[in-house]
């Protein structure tokens, strides 16, 4: 089949990933770019779809789903629809217990400068993972099991991870998870937890307050730079994370999320 020129593509899609400057294997990029847009439409396209958004010719998109289904990454569906396949659960399970590996350190500096419990969690679908903690030196501390997966509605760093994402999105995700009350204080409409968003947005950090789990208050920012969704928190009584304490904490917490976003983009990075 003839390499397809610039002009198969439609006029007004995303051109996939070229490897002419990177001495690349084209092929590669070309099924990794299209395995991430599969992940940003949800996990489920049809062919056309992928054309439309890559800029790859239908023929072109076919030949490497064949490739990918054959190998497990992707199957088809009875509806001739594409989805994300089964053996990227394992690449995913593997790639989290490594980003959190890479985290304990900038954790570890966080409980030092802050003294209360560091995490890190991801977006994962609609919940939110986490990956990662180094629990307070305090014989009073709050915990949060490693794999533990949680709404994103009632959390610090689910709010922090949604914070800049189109509000339409938002409203579809809450829609799919509802907005159960893990206590009283939990935020439980859509409205309410978008103007959450909109002082996360405007103050730079996200508090989960008694919303969680009674007694307990936590802070959180997103990780900048990280190559899939991430924040960082602490987490800790509520007396001891008081209004006066969190003007101390959120400057830490926004440079310890800010060095860790460079060290994974430079881990990302590293062998380009």
């Amino acid at each position: 089949m003839p390499t397809p020129s610039a002009s198969d593509a439609p006029a007004d899609a995303t051109p996939a990933k070229s490897s002419a400057s990177g001495g690349g294997v084209q092929s590669l990029e070309r099924a990794f770019d299209l395995l991430e847009r599969m992940a940003d439409a949800g996990g489920e396209v049809g062919l056309s779809e992928l054309s439309a958004s890559s800029g790859l010719p239908l023929p072109t998109i076919h030949r490497l789903m064949r490739t990918l289904v054959a190998c497990g990454y992707v199957r088809q569906q009875p509806n001739r629809r594409y989805a994300l396949g089964p053996r990227l659960i394992r690449l995913g399970e593997s790639a989290s217990r490594l980003l959190g590996t890479w985290a304990r350190p900038h954790l570890a500096r966080l409980v030092e400068e802050t003294g209360e419990t560091a995490n890190m969690a991801l977006l994962d679908g609609d919940e939110v993972v986490y990956v990662a903690q180094v629990p307070s030196k305090h014989s009073m501390r709050m915990f949060t099991e490693v794999g533990r997966r949680v709404l994103p509605h009632s959390t610090g760093v689910g709010k922090a991870l949604l914070a800049h994402v189109p509000a339409d999105e938002v409203r579809a995700l809450l829609a799919r998870t509802g907005m159960p009350a893990a206590t009283e204080k939990t935020i439980t409409t859509p409205d309410g937890f978008l103007a959450a968003l909109e002082e996360v947005r405007r103050a730079g950090y996200a508090v989960d307050d008694n919303e969680q789990e009674l007694g307990v208050r936590c802070l959180a920012v997103s990780v900048p730079g990280s190559p899939t969704a991430a924040a960082v928190s602490i987490s800790g009584p509520a007396g001891r994370v008081t209004d006066a304490a969190t003007q101390r904490i959120v400057p830490v917490l926004q440079q310890v999320a800010a060095d860790l976003g460079e060290a994974l983009a430079s881990a990302g990075g590293a062998g380009a």
